[in-house]
C-alpha cells in the first residue's frame, strides 16, 4: 500500500493518523458500509467536508459491533462520534419483502452478507457508549433520518419508539445534514456542550422542557395503541415537512420529550458546488483486496443535483432529501467531469448524470411566497403545480456541454426519469433518446390501475403509455434498438388481485415484460407504509385494501411476471380466484413482436446514482 496514495483517503487506522502527525482525532465516523472515497456514499461526503473545515476525521468502516475494542482503534476522539447505518437502512439491507435473509450486501467487499448487525444505528451506538464513556453520540443517514419519530417497524410488525430513544444517542441528524453537522461540530469547537445546543435544523434530541411553539404530535403510547392516533401523527408531521414554514414537532415517549427541529434550510447552488469540489477520489479504501459491487455501479456516474418534488406515496425521498430541487452549477458538473476523466480506470463512459430523477435538474418553485407557504406533497400530482418551473434548458446545456468533452465517449443517463415531464421538455426527451440511452430507459409507472397510481400518487396509465409511443416513434426514426426497462411494485397498497390481473394484461398488451419485480416493503417514514400499518390514507381517511397475506402477495408478484413459464401456476390460480378464467388464452398466449425487457440492476436503495426512476 504506497504511502503517497493512503495519505489522500480519510484515515482508517491509527497508522494512518499517525503518517498525518495526528495522535488524536476530532471526529470519528461509524459506518455500515465500506468506505469508498466518493460522494454518492453519506459518509466520506461529511467527513470530507468537516476536513475542508479544518476538522480531524476518522472512519470506521463495518466494525465489529460485538467487540468494544474494534471502536477503540483510533482513540477516543475529541469532540463526539457521527454514526450511521450507512447508506440503506439495516433492515432493508439484509432482509426481502418477505422477511428472508439475504445472501449478499453490494456495500462490503466481496459482496458478502452479514457484516452490518439488524438496526445498525442502535448497535454501533451502544458499542462506541461502551468504549468511550460520555462521548456525545450523533445519529444520521437513511436508517435514523426515517426512524425520527414513532413509527411502524414491518420486521417486528409493530410500532416503534423513536430511534434517538432506542439507541439513546445525544442528537438525531435527519436529512442530508451538511449544514446541521458543520453548524454542530463549529459550535462544539467553540466550547458548548452537546445539550446546550438545541435550536439547530434539521436535527431532533430529548428536550428537557417542552417547546413553546412546536407541534404536538400524538405521543408514542398513543400511536402504538391506536391507528387513528398513528395517522394524525403521520399528518401533522407531513404538514410541518416545509423547510421554509415548518414548526418544531413535540412527540412524548413516557417521560421523555422528543423534540424535532425544523428541516434543514435547502442548500444553495453554491454550498452544493463546494460540496462536490472536494477532493473524492473515487475509489475504494487501499486495505480492501476484493470488489465491493455498489463502488462498480456508481464510479463513474455524476450526482447533478438532489432532491424529489414527485412525492411518491411509497418513497421516502422526499422525507429524507426534501421536495426542493437543489441543482448544482453547470461549472461545478464539467469539472467534476474534467476529474472523473483522469480516474485511472476511465475509459471514456459516463455511466450516468442525474440525481433521484434525473429531469428535474433545473427545475424549481416560480413564486418564492407560495414555496414557503406550500404544503404539498408532490409538486406534479394530482396535476403538476402551476408554480412549478418544469423548463428543460439548464438540462439540456449541461447534457450538451458534457458530451462535448474531449474524453467523453458515452455519457448515459441511468438514474431515470419522470416521463410526465417530458411532454414539457421536448429537447430534453429529444437528446435523451438521441445521446444518452444505453439501449434501455428506466422508467417507473409502477402499475397500470388508475385507482392504485392514485394511492401511489403517481400518473396514471394514459400518460404512460403516450410516453411509451413517443419513445418508441423517436427510437424507430433514429435508428436506434432502445427499449423501455419498466418497473412495476406488487403488493402495493389498494392493489387488489383484480387490480393486478389488468396490470398483467395491460404489459401484455404493450409488449412490455419485467424481468424483476419490487415486491412493496413497509420502510420507515413514506406514506405508504403508514397506510399499510392502519389500513386508512392518512391524508385523505379513506379505507384502503392493503395486501398481507402471503399467498395473494405472491399472486400478485406472479401476475407482473406472466411471460415466464414457472409463473403459469400461479397466473392461472389468480385468474380462479377473481373468476376470470375466460382470460387464460389472452394473457398466457405468448406472441407478438420482442417485449420491451431489461434486467433490472440489483435492488441497492439507495444511492444516488442508482436510484429507482421516481
Amino acid at each position: 500500500m504506497a504511502k503517497e496514495n493512503l495519505d489522500r483517503f480519510i484515515p482508517c487506522s491509527r497508522a494512518e493518523m499517525a503518517q498525518r502527525g495526528w495522535d488524536e482525532l476530532d471526529v470519528l465516523f461509524v459506518t455500515g458500509d465500506a468506505y469508498i472515497d466518493h460522494p454518492a456514499f453519506g459518509t466520506p461526503l461529511l467527513a470530507r467536508l468537516l476536513e475542508a473545515d479544518g476538522y480531524r476525521v476518522g472512519i470506521l468502516a463495518q466494525p465489529d459491533w460485538r467487540d468494544p475494542e474494534v471502536f477503540k482503534i483510533m482513540g477516543r476522539p475529541r469532540l463526539f462520534a457521527a454514526i450511521s447505518a450507512g447508506a440503506m437502512d439495516s433492515m432493508v439491507n439484509r432482509y426481502t419483502a418477505a422477511k428472508k435473509v439475504r445472501n449478499d450486501d453490494a456495500y462490503t467487499p466481496g459482496g458478502r452478507a452479514g457484516t452490518r448487525p439488524n438496526r445498525a444505528v442502535i448497535a454501533y451506538t451502544a458499542a462506541v457508549k461502551g468504549a468511550f464513556k460520555g462521548l456525545p453520540t450523533i445519529i444520521g443517514g437513511i436508517e435514523a433520518s426515517l426512524r425520527r419519530l414513532a413509527h411502524y417497524d414491518y420486521w417486528d410488525n409493530k410500532v416503534r419508539r423513536s430511534v434517538l430513544v432506542d439507541s439513546k444517542a445525544d442528537m438525531l441528524l435527519f436529512g442530508m445534514a451538511e449544514s446541521a453537522l458543520s453548524s454542530l461540530a463549529k459550535r462544539m469547537q467553540a466550547g458548548e456542550s452537546i445539550d446546550s445546543i438545541t435550536d439547530l435544523r434539521g436535527t431532533a434530541f430529548i428536550a428537557r422542557t417542552e417547546p413553546d411553539d412546536a407541534v404536538r404530535l400524538p405521543s408514542f403510547e398513543e400511536v402504538n395503541a391506536s391507528t387513528d392516533a398513528y395517522n394524525k401523527a403521520f399528518k401533522l408531521a407531513s404538514e410541518q415537512k416545509n423547510p421554509f414554514s415548518g414548526k418544531a414537532l413535540l412527540q412524548t415517549h413516557g417521560k421523555r420529550l422528543v423534540v424535532v427541529n425544523p428541516p434543514a434550510m435547502p442548500l444553495e447552488e453554491g454550498q452544493l458546488d463546494r460540496i462536490y469540489a472536494l477532493p473524492f477520489l473515487k475509489l475504494p479504501h487501499p486495505s480492501y483486496c476484493e470488489p465491493i459491487p455498489a463502488y462498480g455501479q456508481i464510479k463513474f456516474s455524476i450526482t447533478s443535483h438532489r432532491g424529489c418534488c414527485g412525492g411518491c406515496a411509497f418513497c421516502a425521498i422526499t422525507h429524507h432529501q426534501g421536495k426542493t430541487i437543489q441543482s448544482r452549477s453547470e461549472k461545478s458538473v464539467q469539472d467534476e467531469l474534467d476529474r472523473l476523466s483522469r480516474h485511472p480506470e476511465f475509459r471514456g463512459t459516463v455511466t450516468d448524470v442525474g440525481g433521484p430523477t434525473a429531469n428535474m435538474y433545473g427545475l424549481h418553485c416560480s413564486d418564492p411566497e407560495a414555496q414557503a407557504a406550500c404544503r404539498r406533497e408532490s409538486c406534479l400530482y394530482p396535476q403538476i403545480c402551476k408554480h412549478l418551473d418544469t423548463r428543460d434548458d439548464r438540462a439540456v446545456a449541461l447534457l450538451r456541454k458534457l458530451r462535448k468533452h474531449p474524453a467523453i465517449k458515452h455519457l448515459f443517463v441511468a438514474s431515470g426519469i419522470r416521463f410526465d415531464l417530458l411532454n414539457r421538455q421536448p429537447d430534453y426527451f429529444s437528446d435523451l433518446i438521441k445521446h444518452h440511452v444505453g439501449g434501455l430507459l428506466k422508467v417507473a409507472p409502477e402499475s397500470s390501475s388508475p385507482k392504485v397510481t392514485k394511492i401511489m400518487r403517481k400518473p396514471g396509465p394514459k400518460v404512460f403509455e403516450q410516453f411509451l409511443q413517443r419513445f418508441r416513434e423517436q427510437s424507430s426514426n433514429l435508428g436506434k434498438k432502445q427499449a423501455i426497462v419498466p418497473y412495476f411494485i406488487s403488493a402495493h397498497p389498494g392493489c387488489t388481485l383484480d387490480d393486478m390481473i389488468d396490470v398483467a394484461l395491460f404489459l401484455k398488451e404493450h409488449n412490455l415484460r419485467v424481468e424483476q419485480v419490487q415486491e412493496f416493503t413497509p420502510t420507515p417514514g413514506s406514506l405508504a407504509t403508514c397506510i399499510y400499518h392502519t389500513g386508512r390514507d392518512p391524508l385523505t381517511d379513506e379505507t384502503v385494501h392493503v395486501p398481507r397475506n402471503a399467498i395473494e402477495r405472491r399472486l400478485q408478484k406472479s401476475l407482473l411476471l406472466w411471460h415466464l413459464p414457472e409463473k403459469r401456476k400461479d397466473v392461472l390460480e389468480a385468474l380462479r380466484q377473481c373468476n376470470r378464467e375466460e382470460l387464460a388464452g389472452r394473457l398466457l398466449s405468448i406472441q407478438g413482436r420482442p417485449a420491451d425487457k431489461g434486467s433490472r440492476p440489483p435492488r441497492h436503495t439507495k444511492h444516488k446514482s442508482k436510484k429507482r426512476p421516481r
